[in-house]
């Protein structure tokens, strides 16, 4: 196998993994987001992750693929190389799904906290405009009721 034919062989494969990973997108699209999103990073890993065939030559090829010939033939020179390359792709993209995870739901709780201030600072902003201003002469005129009522009661 040529360079030029190596090359050619990967850009198909990358074209038709795009091509299948759209597909998955369109049929997980109805499910519920905690279930959606992982199963789209397991066919992503399984569509993505590369293993060496011949380290000569630095040449690579799908592990799913290497992992289905080796069992298909009964071969199992790459088998458990090319299950160990998706297990560790596996646990890098899973590793850096969860941090992803995590750092959205602290900005969402962030979020809901900051609207829900909101919500009460409108709230109480409602019940202090419900009780109406007074106009200096009903202040006065209610300090002095209140300075008589003082004045009645130390009698």
């Amino acid at each position: 196998m040529t360079v030029n034919d190596y090359e050619m062989a990967w850009g198909i494969y990358a074209v038709s993994a795009l091509g299948c990973m759209l597909a998955w997108f369109y049929f997980t699209g109805w499910m519920w987001r905690y279930l959606r999103e992982p199963l789209r990073v397991l066919v992503a890993v399984l569509l993505f992750a590369p293993t060496v065939v011949d380290p000569a030559r630095d040449f690579y090829a799908p592990s799913i693929a290497i992992t289905v010939m080796d069992l298909l033939f009964k071969d199992g020179s790459d088998l458990w190389r090319a299950v160990a390359d998706l297990f560790m792709y596996g646990a890098f993209v899973f590793a850096a799904y969860a941090v992803f995870v995590v750092v959205r739901l602290l900005l969402k709780s962030k979020k809901r906290a900051e609207k829900t201030a909101q919500r009460d600072a409108a709230h109480a902003a409602e019940h202090d405009d419900a009780e109406p201003e007074l106009t200096l002469q009903q202040m006065l005129t209610r300090d002095a009721q209140s300075s008589e009522s003082g004045l009645t009661a130390q009698r």
